[in-house]
């Protein structure tokens, strides 16, 4: 039986426990999933993926921190996150503390 994923040791999970646990998805969307990562370095961020694509973008500002999403999806995910600022706010907090990270409403 696998041991459950702690912040130091992941070797003894299988690949999805292990990746599950490092990088929990929060949201998803058009296809686009929104991912806020554990031990993650600062700035407070947020990753965006769509198909091949990766964009971190900062929580605070809405600026777009590193990577590329297509326009459309780009815009969609700076909608999305202008509307839940505060909940990612929350996730990020969650997430440097080793905490469970709550699921935030997707785009409609």
């Amino acid at each position: 039986m696998p041991r459950t994923c702690t912040s130091t040791d992941c070797t003894a999970a299988g690949p999805w426990t292990r990746y599950a646990r490092m990088m929990p998805e929060v949201s998803r969307f058009f296809g686009i999933a929104i991912r806020v990562y554990y031990n993650d370095h600062e700035p407070a961020h947020f990753h965006a993926v769509y198909g091949d694509d990766e964009a971190l973008v900062e929580i605070d500002t809405l600026a777009l921190y590193r990577g590329y999403l297509p326009r459309r999806a780009l815009a969609l995910v700076l909608e999305w996150a202008a509307l839940h600022r505060e909940d990612l706010r929350d996730a990020w907090r969650a997430a440097r503390a080793g905490a469970p990270v709550r699921s935030i409403e997707p785009l409609e």
